[in-house]
């Protein structure tokens, strides 16, 4: 893993660098919305998709695995924000089926990491 030269540990993280991705595929998706959602959907969307990087960076250098937890879970919740706007989507008929299904499946994945670092950061909390 190369070291990140300005010294930002959150940024060698894979789970970082995931939810970068993930914002960057739902760009088009988000593009495609018509524009009477631009104040709407398409922009509670945009930040549920910033608030998963933002927490993840932000909770990176809490002084506790316990501080951290609490960040990390705020991303999960943006997860799930982010499912219940593509759903809003799916409904309202601003994405079709393939798409609604390949986004869940990403966002899964996400989820499923994001919770797996959760219950590691839960376990190194003194009791």
């Amino acid at each position: 893993m190369k070291k990140d030269k300005y010294g930002f540990r959150f940024r060698e993280w894979d789970i970082y660098k995931d939810s970068l991705r993930f914002r960057k595929s739902l760009k088009p998706v988000l593009l495609s919305f018509p524009s009477e959602e631009r104040f709407l959907l398409f922009d509670q969307l945009k930040r549920a998709l910033t608030s998963v990087t933002l927490n993840i960076s932000e909770g990176c250098n809490k002084l506790s695995d316990k501080e951290t937890s609490i960040y990390i879970n705020r991303a999960q919740c943006s997860i799930d924000e982010i499912v219940g706007c593509l759903d809003s989507a799916l409904l309202d008929e601003y994405i079709n089926e393939k798409t609604h299904d390949l986004k869940l499946t990403e966002a899964a994945s996400l989820a499923k990491r994001l919770n797996a670092f959760a219950i590691h950061l839960r376990k190194n909390i003194k009791k």
